[in-house]
């Protein structure tokens, strides 16, 4: 009989002692304020620690092949909140229209925090979806104040209210000047069929085995137009490192980001890729351009 009473005592002792320090390790984040600067509800996970709010796009009337898409089947906003040492670490996962990507990127980027990834979660949506993966490291009350103007601007943008850029120009029919592009970006192009492309190649590994333009490794640029309207469209090839400042460049000189994703697996080092679209006068595209290359390491 005593033997069982020495065996449950500690027992309870240790689930008594072992929610207090659950609870001192989630009472770092103050929920109540992270709700309220986010404007958001959220709900805590004891076991991991983190606090996730989320903002259902119940605006949006989406279907896909057909089907009728709600906010439980993926059309839900998200930021997540976790203490990291002194500091708190946010993670999110933010539902866009194509017309509200680039203003409400240039809002979190312009409030610190980073945007990892931007792509797309289905096939035959319509209107089309975009999905922009943000994160951040920092003070509490600045990250959740950032995220909320995220979601700020997303209503503010709904409804169509975002930015659609565009443009008469056919390619057929391009005047703009060659030398102009070069003597911004210092790289020479080829114009061909009313294009006019530029290609600057990097390298990584793979396997072993270095990897460098021709493989795919590159940045590029492609131009049609003419010196006073033209439309510029590529990709660039960056470090995971590089990939903020790009970012930042980019939507400095008003070009449009449209894609965030890798095109490999396994190389060293990892190489992000970054697909964009401007329009506006050739040589202010090009020294767009040039700001972003400039912060690349190579």
């Amino acid at each position: 009989m005593s033997k069982s009473i020495f065996v449950v005592i500690p027992l309870l002792v240790s689930a008594v002692i072992a929610r207090p320090a659950v609870a001192a390790k989630n009472a770092q984040l103050d929920t109540a304020k992270i709700e309220e600067l986010t404007g958001a509800k959220g709900k805590l996970d004891e076991k991991e620690g983190a606090f996730k709010v989320t903002a259902p796009r119940s605006d949006l009337t989406v279907t896909a092949a057909g089907v009728r898409l709600t906010p439980p089947m993926g059309l839900t906003s998200w930021a997540a909140f976790k203490r990291a040492g002194t500091h708190t670490m946010v993670m999110g996962d933010i539902v866009l229209l194509e017309d509200q990507v680039n203003p409400v990127m240039s809002v979190a980027l312009d409030n610190g925090l980073e945007v990892t990834a931007l792509h797309n979660h289905f096939f035959w949506d319509t209107p089309k979806v975009m999905f922009m993966h943000i994160g951040g490291m920092g003070d509490q009350a600045t990250l959740a104040a950032a995220v909320g103007k995220v979601f700020g601007k997303i209503k503010e943008t709904s409804g169509g209210k975002g930015e659609v850029p565009t443009a008469d120009i056919d390619p057929a029919k391009t005047s703009l000047a060659p030398e102009k592009i070069e003597a911004i970006l210092g790289a020479k192009g080829d114009l061909k069929d009313g294009v006019y492309k530029v290609v600057i190649g990097r390298t990584a590994k793979m396997h072993g085995t270095e990897i460098g333009n021709t493989m795919g490794v590159n940045t590029w640029a492609a131009f049609a137009g003419s010196d006073d309207q033209a439309v510029v469209d590529g990709d660039f090839a960056m470090l995971e490192t590089e990939l903020q400042a790009v970012l930042k460049a980019l939507r400095g000189a008003g070009i449009n980001v449209v894609a965030i994703h890798q095109h490999m697996t396994g190389e060293t080092p990892r190489i992000m890729f970054l697909h964009y679209w401007g329009i506006g006068p050739t040589q202010t595209l090009a020294k767009g351009l040039k700001a972003a290359l400039d912060t690349q390491k190579r």
